[in-house]
């Protein structure tokens, strides 16, 4: 059976991602990283949905300085937005510094190791945070590099590192996880821990937009509500 490394947050787009590569018959190690954010609700999620498909998970210690980011400096505050219109305010303080890079890096380490042929990263580039690391450009580049820096590109098996999701609107990921059977209730978008989202951060607004013009009901909110 083919193989593939599958990034695995526990998020929405990376949840969609790994049941997408599962449909497409990979054995799967997915790889979660511990960056020191500021809780570990997206990780127990990571670790329910590959529990799911049962894959094999690999959860690495990555060391990021908390300064880096809002999302690992818990003594700055989130940004709370009233619009959806996120790209257009510039880079958010949610960035994290060479995140993807790094991650993709390890990913390929681990691709090479157990001879995976794909790696899979839920990276979307229509409707995000405005990080540059999400971007067709940046995952082209990465990949040129990867073919001329690794002894599987060198010998003419590059690792292919595919982005199902980038040219997806929210709408179009979440009826792609429906489609899926993606367990939607397993998954946790929020930059906030907590036993409900906040509904406040850009990613739990990206997240409703999404649910909402998809028609389809968000069962994280519908727990909150009842």
């Amino acid at each position: 059976m083919k193989k593939a490394i599958v990034l695995l947050s526990g998020g929405l787009d990376s949840a969609v991602t790994l049941f997408y590569a599962k449909k497409r018959g990979f054995d799967i190690t997915c790889l979660t990283f511990d960056y020191g954010q500021r809780h570990r609700r997206e990780t127990q999620s990571a670790k329910k949905l590959t529990e799911l498909v049962k894959a094999k998970q690999v959860i690495l210690k990555v060391a990021f300085p908390s300064e880096s980011s809002s999302l690992t400096n818990t003594k700055t505050n989130l940004p709370q937005r009233q619009s959806l219109e996120i790209k257009k305010t510039g880079i958010p303080s949610t960035y994290v510094p060479a995140r993807n890079i790094i991650f993709l890096s390890y990913a390929l380490l681990y691709a090479e190791v157990i001879k995976a042929g794909s790696i899979f990263i839920g990276v979307n580039s229509i409707d995000y945070s405005g990080y540059p690391d999400c971007r067709p450009e940046f995952l082209k580049a990465f990949t040129e590099m990867a073919a001329l820096g690794t002894k599987s590109g060198v010998s003419g098996k590059a690792v292919k590192i595919e982005a199902p999701l980038m040219m997806s609107s929210k709408a179009e990921i979440v009826k792609l996880g429906k489609k899926l059977n993606v367990p939607f209730e397993h998954t946790w978008s929020c930059y906030e821990g907590g036993r409900y989202p906040c509904c406040k951060c850009d990613s739990c607004r990206l997240r409703a937009g999404g649910f909402k013009e998809a028609g389809i009901g968000d069962p994280l909110e519908e727990k909150r509500a009842g």
